[in-house]
């Protein structure tokens, strides 16, 4: 009996605390908003921040109460969501290209130089507080995941001892990108199929010493691009978006292979690199016909030049004797 009242006590007092919390929780409920509500629910709610707010509520949150947010920061849902949230808002969705992460480095085991061998945390912004990381190359990727447990869609693997992205499953959040010590992922459009894969910004000899896939400055995907879309800066190539037109041949004229064509097939790729090696042996045709063209007018010119200096001295050498 000593037992029992003390359980049937805290039964009922369970049950009067249960009944008084339901009644509070509807008199102090506060009403949310029925837009939010329907935003909210169209949203995937991975809550990754790539819109640039807290989570899929505090987005909803933000375009509910007006300030013309955008309904095309979910990268998530990507185009199909921003339709939908357009049409509850009463907005042209526009247009909204699938953007997905990109990995600035091809410092594969096979590739890049070694500094030592690393057997600590596993973990890059760990493995960066020494000596920059194991590799030699100072902005390569240290390869030990930071990104991989960033990510939430299981869209990025480290392989062969760098980092690499898989287009399909990867949600362009930015999660990878923010984990990155090295700061060399970059969110990119999905039509960005030719890329430098390489952030090192040291001089061509040091680069190509770090990483034998390294972008050495040399320019020469500068000299051969038909629409003038890449720059060299910082030791460098840049490839404007705006300008390329995925025609590979930059790629193919690489000498280290630091850009990345993910466009072409192997097949596709020997032909842009055959068709631009014949292209190069008739520009160097025609630039040999014209240095032997310049070279017979300038022999022609000092010939006749001879001549006629010859034919100015030739009276006063026959001038008749007095």
């Amino acid at each position: 009996m000593s037992i029992v009242i003390p359980v049937v006590l805290v039964v009922i007092v369970g049950l009067l605390a249960s009944c008084m919390l339901s009644y509070a929780s509807k008199v102090f409920a506060i009403q949310e908003d029925q837009l939010f509500l329907d935003l909210r629910a169209e949203l995937p709610g991975a809550n990754c921040g790539g819109c640039g707010y807290a989570g899929c509520d505090d987005y909803a949150h933000a375009m509910a109460e007006g300030g013309d947010i955008p309904c095309t920061k979910c990268s998530v849902g990507g185009p199909a969501v921003a339709k939908k949230l357009a049409s509850l808002l009463g907005q042209d969705a526009g247009s909204m290209e699938k953007k997905v992460a990109f990995v600035m480095c091809n410092g594969t085991t096979e590739n890049a130089s070694k500094l030592y061998e690393y057997e600590d945390i596993t973990s890059c912004k760990a493995a960066k507080q020494l000596f920059g990381g194991s590799k030699q190359c100072p902005y390569g990727c240290i390869g030990l995941g930071d990104c991989v447990q960033a990510c939430e869609f299981d869209a990025i693997h480290i392989i062969d001892g760098v980092a690499v992205v898989g287009r399909d499953y990867c949600t362009s959040c930015g999660a990878c990108a923010k984990a990155c010590p090295q700061k060399l992922i970059k969110i990119i459009p999905e039509s960005a199929k030719v890329q430098v894969r390489c952030h090192n910004e040291q001089k061509g000899a040091d680069a190509r010493k770090a990483c034998t896939a390294a972008c050495i400055g040399c320019g020469q995907c500068a000299r051969v691009c038909p629409k003038g879309a890449i720059t060299i800066e910082n030791n460098l190539s840049v490839i404007n978006p705006e300008k390329c037109i995925k025609c590979g041949m930059c790629a193919a004229k690489c000498p280290t292979g630091a850009i990345q064509d993910v466009l072409h097939t192997a097949e596709q790729k020997e032909k842009i690199k055959k068709g631009l090696q014949m292209k190069e042996a008739k520009e160097a045709e025609k630039r040999k016909e014209a240095a032997l063209k310049a070279k017979a007018e300038k022999e022609a010119a000092a010939k006749a030049a001879a001549e006629a200096k010859a034919a100015e001295a030739k009276p006063a050498d026959e001038a008749p004797k007095a």
